[in-house]
């Protein structure tokens, strides 16, 4: 994701290599062999930067970037000068493509990053990647910060399966178009969003999803970190009220909220639960299927047992 890095390495420390033992350290000192390397750069903070990356960038050839003054500040907050930058972005990726292709055919050691976070991830990196590997050209990834899995750890929505869709279309119409396929997915839901748009955006994901609970995350890792958690239409009404925020966004919308099964149906999933469980026992495994009060549901299983004990039909 686009975007700016704090100049500030806070907190960096001093660390040792990783690795474990005399095997690991020793696989940390060989040379960098020749490839192409995609590096994850801090979302904000400059500490957030990994050991690896750092030695990667030291050790390349040459770097390509998203903004040349962006990655030079980066590097020289840990003393890495003298790198030649050049740059690739989408207005430029066309003309740039060949001449890191023509690199890596002469077996230089190439680094691609973004201005902040993963490449790839809503830049042209990935058509590179595809080049690369059509003509067998050795590929290496560097993880680190990724915002879209920053903002989905701090949301408080399920984590477990989720969709990273990028960003929307500017325009009403279009952005609510792609909405739709996802509508019935059964996954979490991550948007990169321009803060602007952000009130506009929210409302059409709330007309098209549903009243979902979702959450906005902005400025991430930097000083002034905001999280903010709620349903979608209240989380649309309070940008449109307090206006576009500063910084970049990224949404995080949770999956569809199942509807509760009807009387009949809880009745009939006690029943057969109560032919092998106490009362209580029962009651717990309903709810935790249903995530309904459990103790509505121990009322009514109370109420299934004494009926059929009594041979009178259960109250409603």
């Amino acid at each position: 994701m686009g975007g700016r890095t704090v100049e500030d390495p806070s907190g960096r420390g001093r660390a040792s290599k990783p690795g474990c033992g005399e095997k690991g350290a020793a696989a940390e000192e060989k040379p960098l062999a020749p490839g192409l390397y995609l590096v994850a750069t801090p979302i904000g903070n400059l500490a957030d930067v990994t050991l690896r990356a750092l030695s990667v960038l030291a050790s390349a050839d040459r770097i390509w970037c998203e903004d040349t003054r962006v990655t030079a500040r980066l590097l020289a907050s840990y003393g890495i000068r003298k790198k030649p930058l050049q740059p690739y972005h989408d207005h430029n990726a066309e003309r740039a493509r060949p001449a890191i292709l023509a690199a890596l055919r002469r077996g230089e050691r190439v680094a691609l990053v973004s201005d902040a976070g993963t490449p790839l991830i809503s830049d042209p990196g990935y058509k590179l990647v595809r080049e690369a590997l059509a003509e067998g050209l050795a590929l290496s990834a560097i993880p680190g910060p990724s915002a879209a899995l920053a903002a989905l750890l701090v949301s408080g929505l399920p984590p477990d399966r989720f969709l990273f869709a990028g960003f929307l279309p500017p325009r009403q119409k279009a952005r609510r178009r792609a909405l739709e396929p996802w509508a019935a997915l059964l996954a979490s839901l991550i948007f990169f969003e321009s803060t602007p748009r952000l009130g506009e955006s929210l409302a059409d994901m709330a007309a098209v999803l549903g009243e979902r609970p979702a959450a906005v995350a902005r400025e991430l890792t930097k000083l002034h970190e905001e999280v903010r958690r709620g349903k979608l239409g209240e989380l649309a009404a309070y940008y449109r009220e307090k206006g576009p925020p500063r910084g970049e966004a990224v949404i995080v919308v949770g999956p569809p909220v199942a509807a509760p099964p009807a009387p009949a149906e809880i009745d009939l999933r006690l029943e057969k639960a109560l032919a092998a469980l106490s009362v209580r026992e029962a009651a717990a495994r309903i709810a935790v299927e249903t995530g309904l009060p459990r103790a509505a549901i121990y009322r009514r299983a109370l109420d299934l047992k004494r009926a059929k004990e009594g041979g009178d039909e259960p109250g409603a």
